[in-house]
């Protein structure tokens, strides 16, 4: 799909859309509960349609109804029978699906084959091998690659994790742990996005089940914990409202933009896109349940994203709109993506005249305020096509998409959500 779009102002009121990183891990702990769990205010992007679907290939009992989506969870962890069909999960283009279900998965009886699309394809998945072998599973990838047979069951115990690549996994051992045999401990040694596992202990409370973060990064968890039914509202999603913050901070001029549906106490990492807004000089008002954000004369700014990756493509398009050269730190956790979303970056923003130049692990963006505009190609990254539409909001010229439609990963809507807030000249729709 291609989509073309111009520059024009913002504001109004908006709702963030539902966290796909909340709702992939309501609907583990929810597939783990004994019981029914309803889901309120779901996501329905394709991530979270995959986890529904693994959900589902685990044996859960998957509705949607006008309220939310209903799940009907508890695994058959009766001994398995030789000769049964190994099941087959399919994970989309989901890295949390796959990195998070796999250690689940380990805790049934027997094997299960999980499966990648698209981009997922190319993504890391090793170190689930020797974390899972050492915990009583069995986990074989392809050459450290999806896809990736597991057989159970879980024992639990003590294990050792390289947190340094991605806190997905830890995520899903987590999960998985509480409800092994054993009491369990994992190490895990350079812990990135660790706001992400803080979301993952607050879900998994939520369903009834603890998890203890100590010191240095040291998880201790009970086992043979029961999940419980519960009804769960899935928090709205800084990562997409990130772009709705940009987009205020560069193009809200006349009329604030009022994000609503966001916890402004949550473990999200992708909450920190209000400190480089700030740091830009966007005027910035923060309320319950959202904030209200207005463009103002931006300047440069720096910023770390190592602990909050998926803030790139937001914050370079933030970048773009600002006078001189900003630093972004943090690159190298860029690799393995939908993209290799540095070089997509560099790439597509210098199709529309900006100047992005990578080193090591340093970002500098090179801003006049302005972007000239053309054509770019979402090279399949769902961020990199909402980046891009966000800096159509200050372009010279009509920036055109190629391969928009990726923004269903996350936010099918993207689109239609942005055109609601957009301004006519006049200064309303």
């Amino acid at each position: 799909m291609k989509k073309s779009l111009s520059s024009s102002e913002i504001g109004g009121l908006i709702r963030a859309p539902a966290s796909k990183s909340s709702m992939q891990r309501a609907v583990a702990c929810a597939t783990l509960a004994e019981g029914e769990s309803l889901l309120l205010n779901p996501s329905l992007s394709a991530d979270c349609l995959a986890a529904l679907s693994v959900a589902g290939g685990l044996g859960a009992r998957v509705e949607r109804r006008e309220g939310g989506i209903a799940i009907r969870g508890g695994l058959d962890l009766s001994p398995w029978s030789e000769g049964r069909e190994t099941r087959r999960l399919v994970c989309g283009e989901s890295g949390l699906c796959i990195r998070m279900f796999t250690p689940i998965a380990s805790l049934l009886p027997g094997e299960s084959l999980l499966v990648a699309e698209g981009s997922l394809r190319k993504r890391p998945l090793s170190m689930l091998e020797g974390a899972l072998d050492s915990l009583g599973a069995t986990c074989v990838t392809t050459a450290g690659l999806p896809p990736v047979l597991v057989r159970g069951p879980l024992r639990g115990g003590k294990t050792r994790v390289d947190g340094r690549e991605s806190s997905q996994f830890v995520t899903g051992l987590l999960i998985a742990l509480a409800a092994a045999e054993l009491d369990s401990e994992v190490f895990v040694e350079g812990l990135v996005s660790g706001g992400y596992v803080d979301l993952t202990i607050d879900t998994m409370r939520r369903f009834g089940v603890e998890a203890r973060r100590g010191d240095d990064a040291v998880f201790s968890l009970r086992g043979r914990q029961s999940y419980k039914p519960t009804s769960f509202e899935v928090e709205g999603d800084w990562s997409g409202a990130a772009f709705l913050v940009v987009a205020a901070a560069i193009a809200a001029r006349s009329e604030a933009l009022a994000i609503a549906g966001l916890r402004l106490d949550s473990s999200q990492p992708d909450r920190a896109i209000l400190r480089a807004v700030e740091a830009a000089g966007a005027a910035l008002s923060i309320g319950e349940g959202g904030v209200s954000v207005a463009s103002s004369r931006l300047e440069a700014f720096e910023f770390d994203a190592t602990d909050c990756p998926d803030l790139f493509p937001p914050l370079v398009a933030l970048a773009s709109a600002c006078r001189g050269e900003s630093l972004l730190r943090g690159a190298k956790r860029l690799g393995n993506k939908e993209s290799d979303r540095a070089m997509a970056l560099r790439e597509e923003f210098g199709r529309l005249g900006v100047a992005v130049a990578v080193d090591g692990d340093e970002m500098r963006v090179s801003g006049r305020g302005r972007i000239f505009g053309g054509a770019v190609d979402s090279q399949g990254d769902h961020r990199i096509a909402m980046a891009a539409a966000v800096a159509s909001l200050v372009a010279e010229e009509e920036v055109v998409i190629e391969g928009a439609e990726c923004v269903s990963k996350s936010w099918p809507s993207f689109f239609e959500d942005l055109d609601g807030i957009r301004r006519k000249a006049s200064g309303r729709r």
